[in-house]
Order: structure tokens, then sequence, then C-alpha cells
């Protein structure tokens, strides 16, 4: 055979063993791209951490891999079968910004690209913390009423269990079709009513727990003498009994002093039944008739408590590692509830005209370092 004939047929060869060729210069040939294939074509990761594949097709054996740190454990590395599944694990995006990346399939000399985006955990849902260096956890905007079953545990509690307070909280938010919480336009209503001679009303407690953080919730106040709506905290080991469990109430309001919005601090050394405890009350214009932000920064030395972002209570640990100063060093869990009259709710009287009345919650959020 002639040598020009025989580099000829090598060449040819060369071809029909891959496809996957690149044109000099470095450019990727664009039908030989199109050899590769994937599925999906693009990755939308979540904030937080997780577990991903891919479908892909190519005219020949292949490697995959990442050179992006935050995108792990690209498996196989090399496949000879032209079809296979590629698996990645992303990491938790921790910094303040989105971010892009990358999992390379390589066939031949092209490098098919297919690219992961993933936001910032801060701001994961388009939900950002005031305070800086704090991420979103957890949150619930009610938009149904789906959470009611995953997200929340209703009490059941007969009248004057608690504060002497003369409503009955009811399972799971109703009672005989009577909705004592329900969602209606994207927001949690709570409301106390009149149901067969009694009172009934809603108190709800998140499943989950949390050990410091930044805790929001947009709240508008039901009116009326005798209510006493709540947004605050309780510990998961209540062991020790109240209030060495200690308690951090972010807000309450009572009806017979309206619009007057409070924030506590009980424990040991500090509660009501000492006439010790941490309290600082602010006058919210309208709280009764319009949304206002609540808030609790809670960490390992101090808690503060904010009203549209104003601090309002400033309670620092001691540092003497005393439990009955400072028993805010285990998880807690968040209470909303409406109670109806009881020791400080009724200590006016109460009004039964003004029933049913309704406590709204717009969102509730959980932010942490």
């Amino acid at each position: 055979m002639k040598p020009a004939l025989i580099t000829l047929v090598l060449a040819s060869l060369c071809l029909c063993a891959c496809s996957c060729t690149e044109k000099g210069g470095g450019q990727e040939d664009p039908i030989a791209q199109d050899n590769v294939l994937t599925s999906p074509t693009e990755v939308l990761a979540a904030a937080g951490k997780g577990d991903y594949t891919l479908e892909v097709t190519a005219p020949d054996s292949w490697q995959a891999y990442s050179n992006d740190s935050w995108i792990t454990d690209v498996s196989p590395s090399w496949s000879s079968s032209p079809k296979g599944t590629v698996t990645f694990k992303v990491a938790e995006n921790l910094t303040a910004e989105g971010r892009e990346g990358a999992v390379v399939i390589k066939c031949g000399s092209v490098r098919h690209s297919v690219k992961v985006t993933q936001p910032s955990a801060s701001s994961e849902d388009g939900i950002s913390c005031p305070l800086d260096g704090y991420r979103l956890v957890w949150h619930d905007e009610f938009d149904d009423e789906s959470s009611f079953s995953t997200d929340w545990k209703f009490e059941n509690w007969r009248k004057g269990y608690v504060n002497n307070e003369l409503q009955r909280y009811v399972a799971g938010g109703e009672l005989d079709g009577h909705k004592t919480a329900s969602v209606e336009g994207g927001v949690l209503h709570i409301t106390a009513m009149k149901y067969n001679g009694e009172v009934i009303s809603a108190r709800m407690n998140t499943r989950k727990s949390w050990l410091y953080g930044y805790m929001e919730a947009r709240i508008w106040l039901p009116k009326g003498l005798g209510t006493w709506p709540a947004y605050w905290m309780m510990p998961n080991d209540q062991s020790d009994g109240w209030p060495k469990c200690g308690e951090i109430d972010i807000m309450e309001e009572v009806g017979a002093n309206a619009n007057y919005t409070s924030s506590s601090i009980h424990c040991d050394a500090y509660n009501h039944v000492k006439n010790t405890q941490k309290t600082k009350e602010t006058y919210t214009a309208n709280a009764e008739g319009s949304f206002h932000i609540y808030a609790l920064e809670w960490t390992e030395g101090y808690i503060k408590t904010y009203v549209d972002g104003k601090e309002l209570l400033y309670f620092a640990n001691d540092g003497k590692n005393n439990v009955s100063t400072w028993p805010f060093d285990k998880t807690f869990y968040i209470t909303l509830n409406l109670a109806w009259g009881g020791d400080w709710g009724g200590y006016k009287g109460v009004d039964e005209s003004a029933l049913p009345t309704t406590m709204k919650v717009d969102y509730v959020r959980v932010f942490q370092k």
C-alpha cells in the first residue's frame, strides 16, 4: 500500500474511534459538542447541601469531573459506556452571594460543561435577614394549611389550664368545623370565638427547635378587652419546671392595654411570680390594626428583642454559668397563641361582644449563623 494511502486510512480510523474532536486554536467543534448530551442541561441547586444526578449520552468513553471546590464526589470519574449516570454533591452555600460552577463531561478532546448555579442560603426564596451574618434555616410563609401537620403541633388544653385563662385550646386548630387556626390569602388566622357555650382558640408550637438565632414574625394583633396574643419560645427540656427552665417572650399584648407590646425574660431568678421578670414595653402605633415585625436576636452572650427593627429589650448573659439566671443555652421552640382572659389578659375583665377576634401572622422565619 502506498504511504499516502496508509496515512489516509489511519486518519479515517482515528476519526471513527471517537467523534468528540476539537478544532485547532482550542475551539470546540459545535457538531461534536452536540454529540455529548446531558439531562438536565443545567442544574439549579438549592442553597443547602444536596445530591444531584446527570444522565449522560456520549459517542464514546468519557470522563466526569468538577474543578469547583463546592461541587464534590463526582462519580463515576470515567465510563467506557456511551450512556451513564453521573452523581455529585453540592455543599451548602454559606457565602453572601449566589455562585456558579460546572460539572464537565470530557469525551476525547471535547469538554461539555453543565452549569451548576446555587443561591446564597442567606437569600433563599428571596428572604434575607436584616442582621449581617445570618442565613435562613426555617420559615413558614403560610401559603396554605399544609404546614399545620408538618411544621406545627397544636395544644389541646381545657379552660383554666394555665394562667387562669378562659379559653379552651382545641386540637388541630379546629372543633366541629369551627376553625381556630386557618390560612386566608397567605396569612395565618388564629381566632378566638364563642362556640357551644365556651371560648375556643389555638395555641401552636413549631415541631422544630433551635439554639440561638434571629427569629422574626410579622403580626397583626386582635382587638377586644380580654385578648392576650403572644409570640414566644419555650425549651424542649422543661424537666426543671417553670420558671427555672426559662421562657423568652418575644411579643405579648393585652387588649386592656391596647397597642402596648412587650418583651419579657423569665427564669428562676427573674420571673413574674417574684415580680422580678425582665420586661420592656413600648407603644406600637396601630398594632391592633396593621402588621408589625417582632423579632428576637438570641446569642450565647445576650438576648435582644425588636419591634419594627428598633431594639426593645436587652438581657445579657452574666457569664456565671448559673441556670437560675441564664437557662438559655438549650434548644427552644416557637409558640403562637391567642389567649382569652386570664391573670393578665383579663385583669380589667373581658368583653365577649368582641368575639370572634383574630390574630394574623404573615410569616415566621428563623435565621442562624
